[in-house]
């Protein structure tokens, strides 16, 4: 059995599937992260699905998995900030706000024929913070959609979750299995 392919150098990903006893391998994508779709749910499967392919098709005798993990609040769909100011403004207008966080997961496997993909939400809910711990905040996460990491253990910008809290840190273990066993990858 071909060994699984993350399509993603994010950390917080490979713990969770390393904690899942899941063996993997990683061969980060590197698409670019647009969509003409509007609604979060639909963005992030077809951006976990590009992700997926675009390595699958180096590998196509492995099954590979893609993710993609963007907030919604406010009418407005974040990834990761554009940098410093940008991650300020996307804080502010998350600060004391409830927010719905999206992740996309797909798998593919050339080979077999798999192509599969889903999302899952969860609702965040985040603490109000002054102006000061805002750009202390907004110094810290470019690279998580939001501009926060709730798995942090000094990141205290979250107060509550209804949901999984997988799905906020970006891959829906539940989902992962899901599809694994469809696709007999287990």
């Amino acid at each position: 059995m071909p060994r699984l392919i993350l399509a993603s150098k994010s950390p917080r990903r490979m713990e969770l599937l390393s904690e899942a006893g899941i063996k993997y391998r990683v061969v980060p994508s590197h698409i670019e992260e647009v969509s003409d779709y509007k609604r979060p749910a639909l963005i992030v499967r077809e951006l976990a699905y590009k992700k997926a392919l675009s390595v699958a098709l180096k590998h196509p005798g492995a099954p590979v998995l893609g993710s993609d993990t963007l907030v919604y609040c406010k009418g407005e769909v974040m990834g990761k900030p554009a940098g410093h100011k940008d991650a300020l403004r996307l804080l502010r207008l998350l600060n004391g706000s409830w927010q719905a966080v999206h992740t996309g997961v797909a798998l593919v496997w050339l080979d077999k024929g798999i192509f599969l993909a889903g999302s899952e939400v969860a609702r965040c809910k985040a603490r109000k913070l002054s102006e000061t711990e805002l750009k202390s905040f907004a110094s810290k996460h470019h690279d998580k959609a939001g501009a926060y990491a709730v798995q942090d253990k000094d990141d205290a910008f979250i107060e509550k979750i209804e949901g999984r809290y997988d799905t906020v840190v970006g891959l829906p273990m539940s989902l992962v299995r899901k599809f694994m066993k469809r696709a007999g990858a287990n």
